[in-house]
């Protein structure tokens, strides 16, 4: 062979050492600051186990090395292929409306606040007497928050309490007086203002689209308003997100989890009681729909805002955040310009292949099956009973399904690069979720709690 391909075959061989030590250094570095010590150890291993070969044979020559290098070459010029080459691969996904509204009377939610001695309790389990055997179980039960719960921590649970009480303390204000003239202004114009205060204000990803039906919840199942049909004419809703820390999902089902669900539920309602207060300033109905004031299913507005799918375990899963969040909606007559969501197939295919959700599930509630037909809709339903009785058990929301989802690594160009893949490649799907059992296991373990919060 000439030298001056020799040479050249050996400065490629370099450069792509260079690469892959490069690569595998920055992601050790990374998972280092993510505290996730597994995958920084892995990574540093790759750095070497990828580059040395490359290096050897470029300054080694044997017999065999015109037939090496060539492969060696072409294995990471196939992966860039496979990851930068659309291959959706989901066409057989649809987009499903739902036939019935839900009765917010039925979520565990609701179902935990009935009370023996009330007449809503006789009513209810007249109507649903199929739901009394396992409501009575989870009545037996030390309930969210409760002193008697395996994972009960003073400090943190009364952290948790204060958020909810402040959220508590937006009851009133969800809803309010109009001013009588109302402002002359552009859908688009207005859209645009209230997507960035929004986010300035705190929220993630803001959306908007129209009011539907299947939005709304039939019936008032929380409240003063308990078992009323739910009347709300509102045209447009516009969704949010705030993004709960990685860090404190992770420490699930200790109560780190729950002090940040909390939290997040406040500074979701924070912002949507401004945003309604606002839209009524400028002379348009406008209602907060906040954690236990719900007239809306919030991950089903937030879907055809385009802000997300929903997953495996029944939760919003959001671009790059997964289902690392929280939701709030604000319906309005406001007129505002409508986001044109897309459903993003993609998702809803790895959702298919991972499990990873129903694997870690401490009460076996997320199915490992397919989507089956539910409502009109195709989609995964998990056994909320026993999601709930665990919770009731644990004392927190417990959140192992959320902190073991790929898609719920933080939001930075490493974990993005593989969101992108997943997104545009179908076959890297699969090796994504190979890599991710490599890097942080089938089964990731629990974070522990930080030491700031061990207060004793």
């Amino acid at each position: 062979m000439p030298n001056w391909i020799t040479n050249s075959t050996n400065t490629i061989l370099i450069i792509m050492g260079l690469i892959f030590f490069t690569l595998f250094i920055y992601m050790a570095f990374v998972s280092y600051f993510e505290k996730e010590k597994n995958a920084s150890q892995k990574s540093l291993f790759l750095a070497l186990f990828l580059s040395i070969p490359y290096f050897l044979l470029a300054y080694f020559n044997f017999s065999d090395k015109e037939l090496i290098s060539p492969i060696l070459i072409a294995i990471p010029l196939l992966l860039v292929f496979i990851l930068f080459i659309p291959l959706k691969g989901v066409s057989h996904i649809k987009t499903d409306i739902p036939n019935e509204k839900i009765d917010e009377r039925d979520i565990m939610f609701s179902r935990h606040l009935l009370k023996k001695e009330d007449e809503r309790y006789k009513e209810y389990y007249e109507r649903h007497p199929e739901n009394f055997e396992s409501d009575e179980a989870f009545q037996k039960l030390p309930g969210l928050l409760s002193k008697g719960s395996s994972n009960y921590d003073r400090l943190m649970f009364a952290a948790s309490e204060a958020s909810f009480f402040t959220v508590d303390q937006f009851k009133n204000v969800v809803d309010g007086s109009v001013e009588p003239k109302p402002i002359n202004t552009s859908p688009e114009k207005i859209s645009h203002f209230l997507k960035k205060w929004a986010e300035k204000l705190g929220a993630l990803d803001v959306g908007i689209t129209h009011l539907q039906d299947y939005h709304k919840y039939s019936h008032v199942g929380r409240g003063d308003d308990y078992g009323k049909e739910v009347e709300l004419n509102h045209k447009f809703a516009i969704a949010f997100t705030v993004e709960m820390d990685s860090d404190y999902v992770a420490t699930g089902p200790q109560a780190p989890i729950v002090m940040e669900s909390a939290q997040q539920y406040l500074a979701a309602a924070a912002i949507a009681v401004q945003m309604a207060e606002f839209i009524r300033q400028l002379g348009y109905p406008a209602r907060a729909h906040i954690d236990g004031n719900y007239r809306v299913v919030c991950p089903l507005v937030a879907k055809d805002a385009g802000l997300g799918e929903i997953g495996r375990m029944g939760l919003l899963m959001t671009p790059k955040q997964g289902p690392r969040v929280r939701i709030a909606v604000v319906s309005t007559d406001l007129p505002l310009l409508v986001d044109k969501a897309r459903a993003d197939k993609s998702m809803i295919d790895f959702c298919e292949l991972c499990k990873k959700c129903a694997v870690v599930c401490p009460s076996n509630s997320i199915s490992e099956d397919s989507r089956k037909l539910i409502n009109g809709v195709n989609r995964w339903q998990i056994n909320s009973d026993s999601c709930f009785q665990f919770w009731c058990k644990c004392g927190t929301d417990c959140g192992r399904c959320m902190a073991s989802c790929p898609y719920s690594h933080p939001d930075n160009l490493m974990h993005n690069i593989v969101r992108f893949g997943i997104r545009n490649n179908f076959i890297f799907r699969k090796m994504a979720l190979k890599l991710d059992d490599y890097f942080y296991g089938k089964q990731p373990k629990v974070k522990p709690i930080p030491e700031w919060m061990e207060v004793k």
